[in-house]
């Protein structure tokens, strides 16, 4: 297999953990960056010896990038996505994939034009127990699912939203506790349990000023299988608990914190249990974000990415596509549009 070469472009705090994850990857070598701040690029430069542009088109000329990483913010995806795949580059983008639906096909498009690939991010789903938990809900061991639950009770201080001009903006935020802290819970959520059918939500702010955004979510689901669930939401709950992912059946239940498996309950038992149990439950998640958003490892980032490009040298698909990427987009556009019209909202929108 080749080495491939990686730019990014946005070099605010998220890329820290793709350039981190990048120098780990046997098969990835980060080459360029790109930022319209001199002095956060300056940051991955001393670090990596790396070249810096600040017109990420000049960047995309050079022949011995592969891949291109964007980490603008949100709102601020589309532009270097597309450029990027129009200079013939493969693509991942941070979450979310952008934040209208719009946008979204746009990146997707621009890629399948261009023949390249779309890697949207969402590592939580590339975790060891993410992973099990995935497997044992493929197998139907659950029995029926008839409840699917995600919390993401977090806390994030005021300096937060005010240390960036875009944080909290319908603009470049896309929204707020939904679209920027939980959508890697609602995913997963979503791909255990399948696509929505139809949810009604009520969102509000209560904790933060100086934002357009929410700060707080709640959703009622029904899922196509039949299954209800909740998805909760919130960046204003002192002090930031774990992520929590409830998933349950007529036959089992399992709870995921972070990357612990804190309950593992089946009508029947097997073998491998106990070795689940010991692997997964025993386990301390560091802060996971829940309070501190750089408390969160870069090793699933890593992960995604060998996913991609070893997908590209085997010619196969990768697991997280620019049609994976959107779906949790619409779930959070639909619970926005829930709250606004204050009644059931259908999917697909």
């Amino acid at each position: 297999m080749k080495t491939y070469g990686f730019a990014i472009v946005g070099c605010g705090m998220i890329s820290e953990f793709h350039s981190a994850a990048i120098d780990e990857m046997e098969l990835g070598q980060l080459v360029a960056v790109s930022s319209r701040q001199a002095e956060n690029a300056q940051l991955l430069v001393d670090r990596y010896g790396v070249e810096a542009y600040s017109d990420y088109n000049q960047m995309l000329q050079r022949d011995d990038i592969d891949i291109v990483c964007i980490c603008t913010p949100s709102g601020a995806h589309m532009e270097p996505a597309v450029a990027a795949a129009k200079a013939g580059k493969h693509v991942v983008v941070e979450k979310p994939l952008e934040i209208t639906l719009d946008r979204c096909d746009a990146i997707t498009r621009a890629c399948k034009e261009n023949s390249t690939r779309l890697c949207a991010i969402f590592n939580s789903r590339f975790s060891e127990a993410s992973q099990v938990v995935k497997q044992t809900v493929e197998s139907g061991r659950l029995g029926r699912l008839v409840l699917g639950d995600a919390y993401v009770k977090w806390w994030r201080t005021q300096d937060y939203y005010d240390s960036g001009g875009w944080r909290g903006t319908w603009n470049l935020d896309g929204g707020g506790a939904l679209m920027n802290q939980s959508i890697h819970a609602i995913d997963f959520l979503q791909y255990l349990m399948g696509p929505v059918k139809s949810l009604q939500a009520f969102t509000d702010t209560l904790a933060h000023e100086r934002i357009e955004v929410e700060d707080v979510a709640a959703a009622v689901l029904r899922f196509e299988s039949g299954a209800l669930g909740v998805i909760e939401g919130t960046t204003a709950a002192y002090p930031g608990w774990l992520r929590k992912i409830e998933i349950s059946g007529t036959k089992g239940s399992i709870v995921l914190e972070d990357e612990d498996i804190v309950k593992w309950e089946f009508e029947e038992a097997q073998p491998i249990d106990e070795e689940i149990q010991a692997q997964f439950a025993t386990r301390k998640s560091g802060g996971g974000g829940a309070s501190d958003p750089r408390a969160i490892s870069h090793d699933n980032h890593r992960r995604q990415m060998e996913n991609l490009i070893y997908s590209i040298d085997r010619g196969e698909p990768h697991l997280v596509d620019g049609s994976e990427g959107r779906k949790a987009v619409e779930i959070i556009l639909a619970i926005y549009q829930s709250n606004q019209e204050g009644q059931v909202v259908n999917l697909p929108l």
